[in-house]
């Protein structure tokens, strides 16, 4: 099995611990790091000397649409939303991500090594989304987890795409009602489930779409839930508190307001874009204070892209300005790294250098938060890959 050694790097596990020493890393997993002297090195074993670098776990991007809305395209690669019914708990984005997206590449230009990606919000339950790594060529070897989360979205977007249409919901009104239906469906279903274990007669058909509602129902994967305003997040905090399911705030654009509130709840939160305009109403008080005043009231964070609507690439960069506004910076670099490994049910595998995990890090040529800083190698799953091309290694 292939073996790997960083030596005399700056490392930074992201647990607490930091050091120059060495990570020595079999096949696809982290085996051992530390001073040169808790470092036995082999003799047979490929050396990058990163003297004068830092080494961070790679990042990961908690909410993006990589690979499932291609940028470059008009309708070609567009496959974010299946906008023909307000509630498709059905889609999967595994079946609609392209490994091929530039978006891939441009994340390792970043040095961003995973990413939760998946349907977007036109939809009150759009589907699920995945974890994968951002280096690969067939999508089901790059995932790290699926499905990872039912994607569900509040405000503006819902009502807009079926107001239009003159379908429900037309109101916020409407969606919360739509949801809270879906999930008294999967409630149902799961009864129904339970009863056929004794009478044949009574087990359903089966239904894609309350098969998924049920892993929500039985906690085995979160709400995602699209909410930007204040309101908007205690609706989805009340639907999830009134069927005792597990919840994501995403966007949580006006989470700065209730951020005392939403600490006392215990839902982290995925904040973000913010490196974008004011392009609808919802956003009117979108500020890079937000991340920081999260984490200070309690809130696990993590900060997000929405690639596309910022490019990938800029994770490091969002942090970065989300510390300019007074984030403290191990925290805004916990909100690339563990924070979002946590959130997003991976933290065994990715977001943190430790022995056993998957070995995807970074080496820097300074600080990421650093302007003038760039990734000089990206390695994923034990492989270096090159950042400036679909080179998978």
């Amino acid at each position: 099995m292939k073996k790997l050694l960083i030596k005399n790097g700056l490392i930074k596990t992201m647990t607490g611990r930091e050091f120059l020493g060495n990570i020595l890393i079999e096949g696809t997993k982290i085996m051992a790091l530390g001073e040169d002297s808790e470092v036995n090195v082999p003799c047979e074993a490929e050396v990058i000397d990163a003297l004068g670098c830092l080494v961070l776990p790679g990042f990961i991007d908690a909410h993006c649409h990589v690979g499932i809305g291609e940028e470059i395209y008009r309708w070609e690669g567009e496959d974010l939303n299946e906008m023909t019914d307000p509630v498709t708990p059905d889609m999967r984005a595994i079946d609609g991500i392209n490994p091929e997206d530039e978006g891939f590449r441009d994340a390792r230009l970043g040095g961003v090594t995973a990413v939760f990606t998946g349907p977007g919000s036109g939809n009150v339950i759009g589907g699920t989304g995945v974890v994968m790594k951002t280096a690969g060529k067939i999508v089901d070897k790059m995932i790290v987890r699926d499905p990872a989360g039912l994607k569900v979205a509040f405000g503006e977007n819902p009502k807009m795409v079926y107001g239009e249409q003159k379908k429900m919901p037309m109101t916020r009104m409407g969606t919360a009602a739509l949801l809270r239906q879906a999930l008294v469906d999967a409630q149902v279903y799961r009864d129904k489930l339970e009863e056929g274990k004794t009478d044949s007669d009574k087990i359903p058909e089966r239904d894609l779409g309350l098969e998924t509602l049920l892993k929500v129902i039985n906690r085995e994967i979160p709400l995602r839930a699209h909410a930007h305003r204040a309101d908007d997040i205690m609706t989805a905090i009340r639907i999830a508190r009134e069927f005792e399911v597990d919840l994501v705030i995403e966007h949580c654009t006006e989470g700065h307001k209730i951020a005392e509130e939403l600490a006392e709840f215990g839902y982290p939160a995925v904040v973000g874009p913010l490196l974008t305009n004011r392009s609808k109403v919802e956003l009117k008080d979108k500020s890079f204070k937000t991340p920081g005043i999260l984490a200070k009231a309690g809130v696990k964070v993590a900060i997000m892209t929405d690639h596309s609507v910022t490019p990938i690439e800029q994770l490091p960069l969002c942090a970065a300005l989300a510390c300019k506004a007074g984030m403290d910076m191990e925290e805004a670099l916990r909100a690339i790294t563990i924070n979002s490994a946590e959130i997003l049910g991976v933290s065994d595998r990715i977001g943190s250098l430790e022995v056993g995990k998957d070995a995807d890090l970074v080496i820097w040529s300074e600080h990421p938060f650093i302007l003038t800083s760039r990734p000089l190698y990206v390695i994923i799953d034990g492989k270096v890959v090159n950042p400036e091309t679909r080179d998978d290694g």
